[in-house]
């Protein structure tokens, strides 16, 4: 697992005697993997939760469910899916 942080109380703060740090850095090659896997599993999410939606009705209102034959056509239609 890896976890990254921009909160302040994690920063590493120089002080005034600080002498220099060496630290390990991944290169860039070795995270185009971790990247793309991360680009998948979004893609992957964002369809599952278009395609096993339901129709909801809540407060007066209905949403329906996305039809998914004719989603899964017109993907097909623009090369958005094979």
């Amino acid at each position: 697992m890896i976890a990254f942080s921009t909160a302040p109380q994690m920063r590493i703060r120089a002080a005034d005697n600080a002498s220099p740090r060496h630290i390990e850095v991944t290169p860039n090659d070795a995270m185009s993997p971790l990247f793309l896997a991360v680009i998948e599993a979004t893609e992957e999410a964002v369809y599952n939760s278009l395609f096993r939606a339901m129709t909801i009705t809540g407060r007066g209102h209905t949403v329906e469910a996305l039809p998914i034959e004719k989603t899964t056509k017109i993907l097909n239609k623009y090369g958005a899916i094979k």
